[in-house]
């Protein structure tokens, strides 16, 4: 079942600004929140000592707000990386609540980096950092609709075939006749969020549903 948006709709299911969620995803992993952090230290600190130089006042002005917008690079990064990819789910002209059924599920090997390292006898050997895939199998009265993928938890193996799912479809035409993109989703009968990446504002996605589907 496909149930078009109302104008304004996907506006206050995905926000321009970063959730909560989404600024918590795009900080990333340990690592790459230190190297976040260094960026900021050392892009910080060299333009605040520039300013403190013999520069004139004009240039010591300039350089001290530089070094202060680094410093908050940390913050403001993650903010950015939200807002760039909320906004590309806010740009489709056609939006849809979808209430359907998981045909399938099945994992998936995914390889995600490669690291070079070298064994007890000092040889090169390259290491694959693979992860396991959940991948769903959406569809409804009308037929198949799409593939929902994402890093396998152990809360999802409360997932099965057949349960009820509820996500966000958006298109190009107002027909939806292909479908261009699939927001992450809501599973009600085993009370979990399933996704990549949390694009919807989940009390305001789960009100409409109770608004719309009942």
């Amino acid at each position: 079942m496909l149930l078009p948006l109302k104008p304004g709709e996907l506006q206050r299911l995905i926000p321009a600004v970063a959730s909560g969620p989404q600024f918590s995803y795009c900080s990333g992993s340990p690592q790459q929140l230190l190297q976040r952090l260094l960026i900021s230290s050392i892009g910080g600190v060299i333009p605040l000592l520039l300013s403190q130089g013999g520069f004139g006042s004009r240039w010591g002005s300039v350089w001290l707000v530089v070094g202060l917008v680094m410093l908050l690079y940390i913050l403001w990064g993650p903010i950015i990386q939200a807002g760039s990819r909320n906004a590309q789910l806010r740009r489709f002209p056609a939006a849809a609540l979808f209430e359907g059924e998981i045909a399938d599920l099945f994992t998936r090997e995914r390889l995600e980096g490669r690291q070079e390292t070298t064994d007890r006898l000092g040889r090169l050997e390259t290491v694959e950092n693979r992860r396991t895939w959940l991948c769903l199998e959406l569809e409804d009265e009308e037929g198949y609709l799409g593939q929902l993928r994402f890093p396998l938890d152990k809360k999802h193996k409360a997932i099965r075939r057949g349960m009820v799912i509820r996500c966000l479809v958006l298109a190009e035409r107002p027909d939806f006749s292909r479908i261009a993109r699939i927001s992450d989703a809501w599973v009600p009968q085993a009370r979990l969020w399933v996704g990549e990446y949390p694009y919807l504002l989940r009390p305001a996605f789960e009100e409409l549903c109770l608004k719309r589907l009942g």
